[in-house]
């Protein structure tokens, strides 16, 4: 703009000197100066013209720890060479960095390149858009085109493979019949019905095809286990944050045995133990739903099935702790309504042992439980976790303490305090 501003002074000035002396230099240095802002400004003009910017996301989503790819096809579609081209992408993703500069395109040449970035913050993210920034080679001009075109990234949260969850596996086995009908082969028939169009045929009841002469299939109950309910506290007030240099996490702690990538707080560590959980029992065939009131009420109803835990992860990919409603609120007003056939599995940060009163309360009525703490003292609080570990164990309840940098799997595979 300094350049451009300067040339324009100059031609000003030998504007008013022809006119005023009639000499011919001045003409001709006004026409040249002209001249020079004329091409240069077309010049600028065509470098953003005529070009094609393509994108290409594989996946729309991905995980903490996982790596996005994405891959650039710039196309000179013009006649004439670019001698440089900027491409400056908006992209919402966290350290996501698409921005290139290109130069000497020649007409009808392209270049490619291929962006990787490693996930470490959770969420749903905006691609794009991109602007395409050129110029002239004197410097006087800089021109823009917008590249409008978005997409979204849905980033999933941390999860870890569990080999058990304490000694809950076992324990849940049990439970009275479930008498609710469902699309899944399980071993309670409850009754046959005729054949619908995208019904499996290992379904079909055959003796009962043969006798009516058209197809019948059996129809199932779910088994007679328990829903398992993962109470996630997304209270504001109760989670805490080390205080971190800006940027992403380096060296996290050991989750699979490798360094990975976790922020240092409450918020993040239960989230993960969340999904690790919910990974962890629709693996074993187990119904997951999730209950938490983070920016408002999230409710995911208990069952089976690969699309089930995508559910649970795309609630689990956007909460945020800015919740009102601590855990023994949302205990007692969500777990009045549950029946002896389920668990209730507590994920917090609170150290306050009100709570623990009221998931003491469900168990009497036959509703089981179990309570994963995240310890704020190691995140920096200034606090003590013992006392609500104690009371968890004093009532009979499982009791798992996680503390940042330690192995989640170590943490969940065993009590914090032997019962």
């Amino acid at each position: 703009m300094r350049n451009t501003l300067l040339v324009v002074l100059l031609l000003l000035v030998a504007i008013a000197e022809a006119l005023a002396t009639g000499k011919a230099i001045f003409h001709n240095l006004a026409w040249s100066l002209a001249g020079l802002l004329l091409v240069s400004y077309l010049w600028a003009w065509y470098n953003v013209n005529w070009i094609q910017l393509e994108r290409e996301t594989p996946s729309s989503r991905s995980q903490v720890g996982k790596v996005v790819e994405e891959r650039f096809l710039l196309h000179n579609r013009g006649p004439l060479p670019k001698l440089w081209v900027e491409v400056r992408d908006h992209s919402e993703l966290p350290e996501h960095r698409a921005s290139v500069a290109v130069s000497s395109l020649g007409p009808g040449r392209h270049r490619g390149w291929t962006v990787r970035t490693t996930c470490w913050r959770r969420g749903r993210y905006r691609l794009g858009p991109m602007t395409i920034i050129s110029g002239d080679p004197f410097g006087l001009f800089v021109r823009r085109q917008r590249v409008t075109a978005t997409s979204s990234m849905v980033v999933y949260p941390l999860m870890v493979d569990l080999p058990r969850f304490g000694t809950l596996t076992g324990e849940l086995s049990g439970g009275g019949a479930v008498h609710r009908r469902t699309h899944y082969v399980t071993p309670n028939v409850c009754g046959v019905r005729d054949y619908y169009p995208g019904d499996s045929f290992n379904r079909i009841h055959w003796l009962s095809t043969a006798r009516t002469g058209r197809l019948i299939v059996k129809e199932f109950e779910l088994d007679p286990a328990a829903d398992i309910w993962l109470f996630l506290d997304m209270e504001g007030a109760a989670h805490f944050e080390r205080r971190v240099e800006s940027g992403p996490p380096t060296q996290g702690p050991r989750l699979t045995g490798r360094p990975q990538m976790l922020e240092p707080s409450t918020e993040e560590y239960a989230v993960a133990v969340a999904a690790s959980l919910s990974k962890h029992f629709i693996e074993h065939n187990r119904a997951v739903g999730l209950l938490a009131y983070g920016q408002h009420r999230e409710m995911v109803q208990p069952e089976r099935g690969q699309r089930q835990l995508t559910k649970i992860l795309e609630t689990l990919a956007v909460i945020r702790a800015q919740g009102h409603v601590g855990i023994g609120q949302l205990l007692s007003s969500e777990g009045s309504a549950f029946g002896r056939n389920a668990m209730a599995v507590v994920i917090t940060p609170c150290i306050e042992v009100d709570w623990v009163a009221v998931l003491r309360g469900l168990r009497r009525r036959g509703v089981r439980g179990a309570g994963v703490i995240i310890d704020p003292a190691s995140f920096g609080a200034p606090v003590d976790a013992t006392p609500v570990l104690l009371g968890l164990v004093e009532a009979g309840i499982p009791a798992y303490r996680v503390r940042e940098g330690e192995s989640l799997v170590a943490a969940l595979m065993n009590p914090a305090i032997p019962m």
